[in-house]
C-alpha cells in the first residue's frame, strides 16, 4: 500500500512546556519492542488503512522518532509518523534533514498540533509537572485521539535500562508496565526512580503501586536459586511467582524474558 503524503501543519495552540531534550539514540528501544507485540496495539493500528503515530517530546534530535517509524512501520507499513516539540529550533533542524514523506515534524504539545492519532507516545514529557497537571495533560491528550486511538506515556533513564509507562486509550488506563535490564538492577523496586508521573509520588506505604514493587522485590529474592542461570532467567522466575501470589500479570514467559513484567492499571491506581 503506497504511503499518504505528509502530514498538514496543524493551527492548534501549542501546549505545555519545552522538555530538558535529552536524546540518546535506542534510549526507547524498550517500549518500542513493546509496542511491537503488544496485541491492542496491534489491533488499534490494524485498524485503519492509514494510521496516524505521534512521538511528542522527541528532544534535541528526532533519532527516536524516527527509530519509532522504522520499528512500527514493519509492523504496519502504511502508518504515517508525526514528530511533536515545542522547541521551535529543535522542530526546524529536525525538519532540514533528509526524510520519507510519511514522516514529518511539527511544533506542537498536548494538544498535538491538530493531529488525530491511533498511537501517541509521550515519554519524559511529564517529569516537570505536578501530579494534578500530569493528570490534565492526560485528559488532553487522549481526547485528541482518533476513535480507538492509544496513548502510551512514561519515564526512562538516559540509556533506557529502566522504564515504565502506561497504556491507556480514551477512556483511561488500562495497563502499567515495568521493563529494565535484570543485570542492572539490585532489586526490582531500583526502577522506582522511572515510575511515571502519575505513580512516582505514591510509592509509599499503603499505595498498590508500592506493594507491588515491594511484592515484586520478595519474589526476586525467592528467585535467587535461578541465578546460576543469570539475571533474565531470575526475573521470569520473580514475575512467575508474582503471577502465582495473585497478581493480575499480563503477558507470558517470552515477554517476561526480555525484562518486561506488564499488570493491569487495577491493581497499582492511586
Amino acid at each position: 500500500m503506497a504511503r499518504t503524503p505528509r502530514l498538514a501543519a496543524g493551527r492548534a495552540r501549542a501546549l505545555g512546556l519545552p522538555t530538558r531534550g535529552t536524546t540518546n539514540p535506542n534510549r526507547l528501544r524498550r517500549v518500542d519492542r513493546w509496542l511491537t507485540g503488544n496485541r491492542t496495539v496491534l489491533a488499534a493500528l490494524r485498524a485503519e488503512p492509514s494510521p496516524l503515530v505521534v512521538d511528542l517530546g522527541y528532544g534535541s534530535s528526532p533519532v527516536t522518532t524516527v527509530e519509532l517509524a522504522d520499528r512500527l512501520g514493519k509492523i504496519q507499513p502504511a502508518a504515517r509518523f508525526l514528530g511533536l516539540e515545542l522547541d521551535a529550533e529543535r522542530v526546524a533542524a529536525a525538519k532540514s534533514s533528509a526524510r520519507p514523506p510519511w514522516l514529518d515534524f511539527r511544533r506542537g504539545g498536548f494538544e498535538l498540533a491538530g493531529a488525530r492519532p491511533m498511537l501517541l507516545r509521550a515519554f519524559n514529557v511529564l517529569r516537570q509537572y505536578s501530579e494534578e497537571d500530569g493528570a490534565r495533560a492526560w485528559a488532553t491528550m487522549r481526547d485528541r485521539l482518533a476513535p480507538g486511538g492509544l496513548l502510551v506515556e512514561g519515564t526512562c533513564d538516559e540509556l533506557g535500562r529502566r522504564c515504565a509507562w502506561v497504556l491507556l486509550d480514551q477512556s483511561g488506563p488500562k495497563e502499567f508496565t515495568i521493563s529494565c535490564r535484570p543485570d542492572d538492577l539490585d532489586q526490582p523496586s531500583d526502577v522506582a526512580e522511572r515510575l511515571p508521573k502519575c505513580l512516582i509520588h505514591r510509592n509509599t506505604p499503603g499505595e498498590r503501586v508500592h506493594e507491588l514493587l515491594s511484592a515484586l522485590d520478595t519474589c526476586w529474592a525467592h528467585a535467587a536459586n535461578q541465578l546460576p542461570y543469570g539475571p533474565r532467567a531470575r526475573w521470569v522466575e520473580a514475575v512467575r511467582l508474582l503471577a502465582e501470589r495473585g497478581w493480575p500479570v499480563l503477558g507470558d514467559r517470552r515477554r517476561w524474558r526480555l525484562g518486561e513484567l506488564t499488570v493491569s492499571w487495577s491493581s497499582v491506581a492511586p
